[in-house]
């Protein structure tokens, strides 16, 4: 058995690794106020970005679904890793040695299995892309020469050769040391009677990539007429590789599309490196299935599909097969903010046969002379019906109107409608008749809802959500009773934001966290003294005076300071103290940092001076003074300090 990670391990790993490089990975992150950024949430559908990173806290927080963790948390949620092998992946990124307890290290055979399938599909890439240049790879090199690629094209995609044999591979990938059983999780080889065998062979190989440059399987497509098998033979479904999930060229296009705010779908391999040697470099393809809702959240993430727009581009053949896919997409259509498109070369070649015939500048010609997917959809269902026949028009038109209803924009509708008047032949009037009977069809009992962008609410991962909208409900806590194990799995109701009062415990809360080095030293020992109104507040402030008890008055922001500030709290109010590491200030500037920090503390200060007056003057007015002449005098006394105090701070 392994040993554990020690516990300094695993904090150092934590610390030395950058968060926003390692999710930028995954979401495409704008600046987002001084320290942090902001993107789409990885975790849950949302059109506008919710999901904060910290990078000097190594935090993250969504606030529509209220996921939030730090950089392991991240990973192992995204990669669904065990905690050891997250963490040994992001040991093995940084160069960081790992140290065990109870065990040793891990041997060779104990490494995580995910972490093993991913060496050996590098070792088989490497061993692909040298035999490519080979003799036995003649027939490959003239399919790529042929198709407009050199080797510095093959080098760019990693493209390679399996040779001809039933066991090159396998042998190469035992000598490496790895086992039969771990051979046959890869997805890599065939079993027959006599063992495994080379599923690839013959063929030249596509190296398919996740979304950090690893790769997790392959395509191949054959080159030899005695090859029985299938055109394209693609990994099968294995732990690393899903192909509902996986599109081809996302890693190298992920930061393009990120910029362009574009991003143009493709057909295959090849069109995929026409594309982008041809200065399409958004371009990516899915791998042996149609383009689907997996595949758009893919997109979506580095896209920004937000308010802000942008363009999906699916190129399809001009064949019927081609339009039927299309057609598909447009099904699809909904899950995007942002506008789509379809391109269609007119004579039916796609992008790496166009750039064969006419060059890189037809190939980029394409995706800018795109149509808009609402107008392919109606255009190409028309031409399905007997439009010189009024009969063919009023079917074609019944046919187009739920086409038309589906619309998003509810401002396109109208002018779409008058497009297929004039296409049809067709009063306006009536054919906006059948798009509303169409759209009141689609809104009436026992839809769906589908169509809509309606979908099933995911449970709140944070303790104490609210499963109507996945925000806290307001209330109380008192975390601090009860076992450790109770606390970790108790419920936690959190303060609605929105009370005046809780939300000025909360900012202040949020500035101690984050700029505890701009809190002048009288504003910490203001902050010290005011109590919270919320027991939950209160436990977040006890913790935060015990953490810097410990620390000194020198305290720094950052991870340190986090972790500082965590160890003092319990389990279930982890994820909460990540939220608030995460919000943004608003401030630009350190200087304005600076006041807003103050001015912040100041009004938490004032709020709890007021409190305590209230509560003394409350009383005062109970009291006799006739009987408690010496309480009564008192009292006064210290309705005239709190007075003072309170002037004091708002310098009057």
């Amino acid at each position: 058995m392994a040993g554990l990670i020690k516990r300094e391990d695993i904090d150092e790993v934590r610390a030395r690794t950058d968060i926003r490089e390692v999710v930028e990975q995954y979401v495409t992150l704008k600046p987002a106020g001084i320290g942090s950024y902001k993107g789409l949430c990885p975790f849950h559908d949302e059109r506008s970005p919710s999901f904060h990173v910290r990078p000097q806290m190594g935090t993250y927080h969504c606030f529509g679904c209220d996921e939030s963790g730090d950089v392991i948390a991240f990973l192992m949620e995204m990669d669904h890793t065990p905690f050891t092998e997250t963490v040994e992946r992001l040991a093995a990124r940084i160069g960081y040695e790992l140290h065990y307890e109870q065990g040793g290290a891990p041997n060779r055979e104990e490494v995580g299995r995910r972490q093993r399938l991913l060496d050996a599909h590098k070792v088989a890439a490497e061993f692909f892309q040298r035999n490519l240049y080979t003799r036995q790879a003649a027939a490959a090199q003239k399919f790529l020469g042929e198709r407009g690629f050199d080797q510095e094209a093959a080098r760019t995609y990693g493209v390679g050769y399996a040779p001809q044999g039933w066991s090159h591979l396998l042998q190469h990938l035992r000598n490496h040391g790895f086992t039969d059983q771990e051979l046959k999780l890869t997805g890599m080889f065939s079993e027959g009677n006599r063992g495994l065998y080379d599923r690839f062979r013959g063929r030249l190989i596509w190296p398919i990539r996740a979304v950090a440059g690893e790769v997790i399987g392959f395509g191949a497509r054959k080159l030899y007429d005695d090859d029985q098998g299938p055109k394209y033979l693609n990994t099968p479904e294995t732990q690393l590789y899903k192909k509902s999930q996986v599109l081809y060229g996302i890693d190298l296009a992920k930061r393009p599309i990120a910029k362009s705010k574009q991003v143009v779908v493709v057909e295959g391999y090849t069109d995929v490196m026409a594309c982008h040697l041809a200065g399409v470099t958004t371009a990516v393809a899915t791998c042996g299935t149609a383009f689907g809702a997996e595949h758009i959240k893919i997109v979506r993430r580095f896209l920004s599909d937000d308010s802000a727009g942008g363009e999906v581009v699916f190129t399809f053949d001009g064949d019927a097969a081609g339009q039927k896919a299309a057609l598909r997409a447009f099904q699809e259509d909904q899950r995007f903010v942002a506008q789509t498109y379809v391109a269609v070369e007119p004579n039916g070649m796609d992008p790496c046969d166009l750039r064969l015939a006419r060059g890189d500048v037809a190939v980029r010609d394409l995706v800018d002379t795109r149509t808009p997917l609402f107008e392919f959809a109606l255009r190409a269902t028309i031409k399905e019906y007997d439009v010189n026949s009024l009969e063919g028009r009023l079917r074609a038109m019944r046919a187009c109107a739920p086409i038309v209803a589906q619309i998003r924009d509810p401002s396109l509708r109208p002018a779409y409608a008058r497009e297929l008047s004039g296409w049809l032949g067709i009063e306006t009037d009536e054919v906006m008749r059948a798009v509303a009977a169409a759209s009141a069809q689609r809104s009436g009992p026992g839809n769906d809802g589908a169509r809509s962008g309606q979908r099933g609410q995911e449970p709140s991962r944070l303790a104490g959500a609210s499963p109507q909208d996945g925000r806290a409900r307001p209330g109380d806590v008192a975390p601090g009773s009860g076992s450790d194990d109770d606390r970790g799995s108790r419920p936690v109701e959190l303060p609605d934001p929105r009370e005046p009062v809780s939300r000025m415990e909360r900012e202040a809360l949020e500035v101690v966290l984050q700029v505890p080095d701009l809190v002048p030293t009288t504003y910490w020992g203001h902050f010290e003294s005011a109590g919270m109104t919320y027991r939950v507040h209160q436990v977040m402030h006890d913790a935060l005076v015990t953490a810097r008890s410990e620390i000194g008055e020198q305290v720094q922001g950052g991870r340190v300071w986090l972790e500082a500030v965590r160890s003092h709290l319990p389990d279930q109010l982890h994820g909460y103290l990540a939220q608030l590491s995460v919000t943004p200030l608003p401030a630009a500037t350190e200087q304005q940092m600076r006041n807003y920090a103050v001015g912040v503390l100041t009004s938490l200060v004032e709020m709890h001076i007021n409190r305590e007056k209230s509560d003394k003057l409350a009383h005062l007015n109970r009291l006799n003074a006739q009987r408690e002449p010496d309480l009564y005098q008192q009292l006064n006394r210290e309705l005239l300090d709190l007075e003072l105090q309170r002037r004091s701070l708002m310098g009057v």
